[in-house]
């Protein structure tokens, strides 16, 4: 039976956030007799979106508030 489990996949400092926040990947796991298949990812979430769309202002893509800052893409 395939499983789905939310793993990190990147840890990075948001500026709007002022703290470390990770981006998670919800994986679904293939089924035990289909050991070759590779992991299939179903969506994309911050850690700290939440927080985020309480604040009034725009935050940024992983929150669903502003899509032209990822904090994610930048270099560290």
């Amino acid at each position: 039976m395939s499983y789905r489990t939310w793993q990190i996949l990147k840890v990075n400092y948001c500026h709007h956030a002022q703290a470390q926040v990770g981006l998670e990947a919800l994986l679904v796991y293939p089924a035990e007799w289909l050991p070759e298949q590779p992991p299939r990812v179903l969506r994309h979430r911050c850690s700290h979106a939440l927080a985020c769309n309480l604040v009034e202002h725009q935050s940024c893509v992983w929150a669903g508030t502003n899509p032209l800052y990822d904090p994610f893409a930048e270099p560290e």
